[in-house]
């Protein structure tokens, strides 16, 4: 017979300048306690529950309960200026590897790609692109690489209207202060995403075309197929080349698994991964949707494009028969 006990605590995150996570974060852990009789269970089998807020929960293995802590948001764009302050570093994970290591015991099952790096990819923002957030992952043996995050600030929305989008946005998440310090207009989070891309040798902006050997991976069709053509013409600029062709996980999955994933929490949860960080912070969500990708990696995908766009915004071929609409 096993017993379960639920109990809940309170940590409380200063909303200071530098605190780019909510106030209050109250966990609530169903911890299974074996009776006298019954063996201990193992790790796997332990869960904690944690609630940021109403409407962000976060799920961590019990193991990680003791030690996890939300990404710095500054730190994720390059701004964190409290590296030498240890209460902060006590609070914040400036580490992505924490989150996304691969596990090695897994390597079995790995299969040779077409491709040698996979750019996670998940925008946040329905009127207009308010977050742009990419991890790069090593196709060949899971690892993660590196990131690129910004928030971005609307290019025609008047300022009392952005007010009460990001409040309604990412209010609720205690991350508006960290938006409003950081967010750069989309042509600059485009330029400067070139030139993390030019550093990885992933696109040359003199040759233009699709990335070298690399392609986007998103969770459905939208970021790439509706709102980045969406957002460049909002914002008076081209598509840039390197658009025009993506994965689509949730097709990956169904061909795959033979099962239909809706989205993300479905991927997760058939998978048995713990959600981590916030649902619709664009990071967290990058981070969740990388780990659904390299666990899928160690099962044995192969990973293929499908989605390509011609020159036209709007004509997007998809190019799995089975997928999901």
């Amino acid at each position: 017979m096993t017993l379960v006990a639920r109990v809940s605590t309170r940590r409380v995150f200063s909303r200071h300048l530098h605190s780019p996570f909510p106030s209050p974060l109250t966990v609530h852990a169903f911890i299974p306690l074996p009776s006298l009789t019954s063996p201990r269970l193992p790790a796997r089998n332990r869960a904690v529950t944690a609630c940021l807020s109403s409407s962000a929960p976060a799920v961590i293995d019990a193991q990680t309960a003791g030690r996890w802590k939300p990404m710095c948001l500054y730190h994720t764009q390059g701004k964190c200026t409290k590296m030498d302050d240890a209460l902060h570093l006590a609070k914040f994970n400036h580490d992505f590897m924490v989150d996304l290591k691969a596990n090695t015991r897994s390597l079995n099952k790995l299969r040779p790609q077409n491709l040698d790096y996979l750019l996670v990819l998940d925008l946040e923002g329905r009127v207009e692109i308010l977050e742009f957030p990419v991890l790069m992952i090593d196709a060949k043996n899971m690892d993660f690489i590196d990131s690129f995050h910004r928030f971005v600030q609307p290019a025609v929305m008047s300022e009392q209207r952005i007010k009460e989008y990001i409040e309604g946005k990412y209010g609720k998440l205690g991350v508006d202060r960290v938006w409003h310090d950081t967010a750069i207009p989309f042509k600059d989070v485009l330029h400067e995403f070139e030139l993390w891309m030019k550093k990885h040798h992933l696109w040359v902006k003199e040759q233009g075309g699709l990335l070298n050997r690399a392609a986007f991976v998103t969770c459905g069709n939208w970021d790439l197929k509706t709102k980045i053509p969406e957002q460049c013409k909002v914002s008076k600029i081209k598509t840039p080349s390197y658009f025009m062709e993506w994965i689509n996980l949730k097709d990956i999955y169904l061909n795959f698994y033979k099962r239909r994933a809706t989205g993300m929490m479905t991927m997760l949860r058939e998978l048995e991964i713990p959600l981590l960080g916030s649902h619709h912070l664009g990071i967290d969500d990058a981070k969740n949707i990388a780990r659904v990708l390299q666990r899928m990696l160690a099962d044995g995908v192969i990973l293929q494009i499908t989605a390509k766009r011609s020159s036209a915004p709007g004509d997007v071929k998809f190019l799995f028969t089975n997928r999901i609409r």
